[in-house]
């Protein structure tokens, strides 16, 4: 079956001007992009936009709300049904990929493999790494431990550990478990109550320990990192991206651009925490709302100075489904159209590792496309309501989106 999506306006995400064009799915791959094409079942596209399906590099499909009191009153179980619609709503905002930054485990991800549910391709890091008294530490200050989103159980492991040797082992665990990539916390951060985003986590000899356990497995090392100090110790020690990047200064932008290190901005996750602030710290609000502009600056620095943006959202803060309102973010801090969905698309799938099939739309890819009613190029806000998306595909198979919408 050649499946024709036929005139639409091609943004290929390698950076290319836009162009009409026919493009042919055939066995889930792109085989063909030119005039003129043939196929047995045929779209007209005519009017309508076609991009590569977008990538998110941060998200906790496993988290529905941010409230405290909603997550302790949750049963445990129900997680798993609340993550499924979650994954679904993903996948009809137009996110055909996704890194899940902590709370999906093994059983989530084959789930979606074998079509059980319906949800994005998925990575995942299973559990978040961090010190006693980090970003991930679930002690409160009434002395006991109440976990904030995920509570540990066979497929996800506690993911606190100290010290060289008990870095190596919870590595190991979570390698154990499935992961794909080793999530940590190198600073603290918003949403844990007691501790500063400032502050550094992990000393850099169990940094170094981390990245290089995860290498000896082929795994790379994504890190929650805010604070100046702690986002250099986690550069200097090899981590493939910086989560977040709240505080970055010209000498640890100068540190990313020499090493690669990828920078996954999240802007709109400070933004959803005071977008949502029932069942919120006190002290997590005022962090939210002391880090918003700085934030922002720095992110916008960063883009000017040509550090690798790669599009993530910490979704779980925001609501799922929402996600494309990242790349309206990343235009709001002076990214240029194409460059936001080269982030949101071709980098951000370097990022993950899967660049050899994802992430542009050419000949042998994979086809997860996505159509829009309207130029994403002269106006960002086309991805800030869902009804401006018309399809979804993944694999070349039409799973999401309402072709009724009338092209702009």
């Amino acid at each position: 079956m050649r499946t024709l999506l036929q005139q639409a306006t091609i943004i290929d995400g390698t950076g290319a001007d836009p162009s009409i064009a026919d493009l042919v799915v055939e066995d889930g791959r792109i085989a063909d992009i030119g005039s003129g094409l043939d196929g047995d079942v045929a779209v007209d596209l005519t009017g309508r936009w076609l991009l590569p399906g977008i990538i998110d590099c941060h998200t906790h499909v496993m988290a529905s709300s941010i409230n405290l009191m909603t997550v302790i009153n949750t049963p445990f179980s129900l997680q798993f049904y609340l993550g499924a619609q979650n994954l679904a709503r993903t996948l009809a905002g137009g996110v055909t990929s996704v890194r899940d930054a902590g709370g999906a485990d093994l059983g989530v991800k084959a789930a979606v493999d074998q079509g059980l549910i319906i949800g994005p391709r998925l990575s995942i890091t299973v559990s978040v790494l961090s010190q006693t008294g980090g970003h991930g530490d679930d002690w409160m200050i009434c002395g006991g431990t109440v976990p904030f989103l995920f509570v540990p159980h066979p497929g996800r492991p506690d993911g606190v550990c100290d010290g060289p040797e008990g870095v190596l082992r919870k590595v190991r665990e979570v390698i154990r478990a499935g992961a794909d990539f080793v999530k940590i916390c190198s600073t603290g951060g918003v949403l844990s109550a007691h501790d500063n985003p400032q502050a550094s986590q992990f000393l850099p000899a169990e940094l170094e320990v981390i990245v290089a356990e995860a290498q000896a497995s082929r795994v790379s090392v994504m890190a929650h990192a805010q604070g100046t100090h702690g986002i250099a110790n986690a550069v200097r020690a090899g981590v493939r991206s910086i989560e977040h990047g709240i505080y970055l200064d010209d000498e640890v932008i100068e540190m990313m651009l020499e090493r690669g290190t990828f920078l996954v901005p999240t802007l709109v996750a400070p933004m959803g925490v005071l977008d949502a602030p029932e069942g919120v710290s006190p002290s997590s609000l005022s962090k939210a709302r002391n880090v918003v502009d700085i934030h922002r600056d720095s992110i916008r620095r960063a883009a000017e100075a040509g550090v690798r943006v790669a599009m993530g959202t910490d979704s779980g803060v925001i609501p799922h489904g929402r996600n494309t309102t990242e790349l309206v973010q990343m235009g709001s801090v002076g990214m240029a159209p194409m460059a936001v969905i080269e982030a949101s698309t071709r980098v951000a799938a370097e990022c993950l590792g899967v660049s050899d099939h994802l992430g542009t739309l050419e000949p042998g890819k994979e086809a997860d496309c996505i159509s829009l009613v309207a130029d994403p190029l002269a106006d960002l806000e086309v991805f800030a309501d869902p009804a401006n998306l018309t399809h979804v595909w993944l694999r070349g198979e039409l799973v999401a989106g309402s072709s009724l919408a009338e092209p702009g």
